[in-house]
């Protein structure tokens, strides 16, 4: 190690230009070269010892120095000294005070310089992972250029000058070759600061990424005139991207794809040819919709807006265009307005309609006990279970034509006595499957709810509280996917479950702190 046995002069002249190799600082540096000179000098005095080095960053003088510390009783006396002892060196001397005396200057061996360098080289290393990742971790969501290094299994190493990141292989654009010594762009999807260092994770496929070609393509969107509002990709095939301004006098998706394509197409180029539709945004979903589903030509949209799904309905000639292949077309829109879409043939959502109809009229003429044309009646008001019947205000039942008041109050009266009737079949139901009373109580599920429950096992609060919003309400194999939840609902449900967590929590807490006054007194 020339740095440990060089002059003064050439240890400080090592300093510097290390840390200028490295770009890191000069004091990082003399602190690593402090605790390397420690670690050979403890092995020379012992190791029971506490020793520290000071190197004086302008001299370059080495000072090291035995720390002793003074206390009542001395456990080490390698490294305590009683206070009568310490008395003796230093009159004012207290428990608690830390005693030096200066050691001689030594040589060190071969074996001790080259512990030292170790210790050097780990120490600049440490500094230069801590200096990278403070570089990285507030790049996350910019756009970077590196060199490709390497592949290995699929997985990218790129260079980027100062560090090293990595793309994974389905981060990549499908069927983008590239080469050692390519140049390439990426997003920054991630830094993770690792013990084998900070890991950069970058990304070609992210949405954010093409997001972030068209700020760099588009100066209106650069300066916030033109907000890009969702954007939805199938990397390598097809993506959509909507754009919103405030500003009347541009066209956002004119501005977007440029004199003759030309902005447009430089982002398509990077993304090895991706397809890119450029919708105007607009906060009137259905719109918004329709827009998002083109080329195809929408007939109608109907909103259910409680569980953000929506049934678009289409022309015959239109179908395959609205759903595209392999349902590429209706997966992209419905990712860029985050709505559930459902894509139908006017004859499907006829037939769908109907059966509706029938359902909700046999369900009336059952459980009300009136006949087929009243039931219709209800049904073509907008009425669609029990409770609406039972519950909604008199007022506005009155006013929907047909219904007089005398009239509503016997519907209402007998759609509560079949509410009611339903509820003690279910009562008894749920006593039959086991369901805990505490989990019966939760004023969040219904009846029905709490039967589906504990037909799927589900039967206390624990066992409810320890699922997620998705078990839920998953249309495969959600627990209560036929009650029509949205994911906030089914958060409140399980919430509520798990609220006597806390209780507990809280109890435990004033018992230990009963406990601990009682010690006290």
């Amino acid at each position: 190690m020339s740095g440990i046995s060089a002059n003064k002069l050439e240890l400080l002249q090592i300093a510097d230009a290390v840390a200028r190799e490295k770009h890191i600082d000069k004091e990082v540096v003399i602190e690593a070269l402090e605790e390397a000179i420690q670690k050979a000098a403890r092995s020379r005095y012992g190791v029971e010892y506490e020793i520290r080095a000071h190197i004086e960053p302008i001299t370059g003088d080495i000072k090291l120095y035995r720390i002793m510390e003074v206390v009542e009783e001395v456990e080490n006396f390698s490294t305590q000294l009683d206070l009568a002892s310490a008395q003796k060196r230093k009159a004012d001397a207290v428990i608690g005070d830390i005693l030096t005396d200066e050691l001689p200057p030594m040589d060190f061996g071969r074996v001790a310089a080259q512990t030292a360098k170790q210790v050097i080289v780990q120490k600049v290393r440490e500094a230069e992972r801590e200096n990278q990742y403070n570089e990285y971790k507030d790049r996350i969501g910019d756009i970077i250029n590196g060199l490709v290094k390497r592949v290995e299994y699929g997985n990218i190493i790129i260079d980027l000058g100062n560090a090293e990141s990595i793309i994974r292989r389905d981060q990549m654009i499908p069927r983008e070759h590239v080469r050692t010594g390519d140049r390439i762009r990426a997003y920054i999807a991630d830094v993770r600061n690792e013990p084998r260092g900070p890991q950069i994770f970058l990304s070609r496929t992210h949405p954010d990424f093409l997001a972030k070609l068209f700020t760099q393509e588009v100066p209106e969107i650069y300066d916030g005139v033109i907000q890009i509002k969702a954007v939805s990709r199938d990397p390598g095939s097809r993506a959509k991207m909507a754009v919103h301004t405030d500003d009347a006098s541009i066209d956002p998706v004119g501005a977007c794809v440029g004199m003759r394509g030309s902005r447009v197409q430089a982002v398509v180029s990077e993304l090895q040819g991706e397809k890119i539709d450029i919708i105007e945004w607009t906060p009137d979903i259905a719109l918004f919709i329709i827009k998002a589903l083109s080329p195809a030509e929408v007939t109608k949209v109907v909103l259910d807006e409680d569980n953000q799904r929506v049934d678009v309905v289409v022309a015959e000639d239109q179908l395959s265009l609205a759903i595209g292949r392999r349902g590429q077309n209706v997966r992209l829109a419905s990712k860029l307005c985050d709505w559930q879409v459902d894509i139908m043939s006017e004859a499907d959502e006829s037939e769908k309609r109907k059966a509706e109809y029938k359902e909700r009229t046999e369900l009336f003429m059952d459980a009300l006990d009136v006949d087929e044309t009243l039931s219709l009646l209800l049904v073509t008001e907008g009425f669609r279970t029990l409770e609406e019947v039972a519950y909604v205000a008199a007022e506005d039942f009155v006013a929907s034509e047909g219904f007089d008041e005398a009239l509503v109050e016997e519907l209402q009266n007998r759609a509560r006595t079949a509410l009611a009737a339903q509820a003690d079949e279910l009562e008894v139901e749920r006593k039959k499957i086991g369901v805990d009373d505490e989990l019966a109580n939760l004023e969040v599920l219904t009846p029905s709810m709490i039967v589906s429950l504990g037909e799927a096992g589900i039967k206390t609060l624990d066992d409810l509280g320890d699922l997620c919003a998705d078990e839920l309400t998953s249309a495969e194999d959600g627990v209560l996917n036929t009650h029509a939840l949205s994911e906030g609902q089914a958060n409140e449900i399980i919430m509520a479950a798990r609220a006597h967590w806390f209780d507990d929590e809280e109890e435990t807490a004033e018992l230990e702190t009963d406990a601990n006054a009682n010690a006290k007194e």
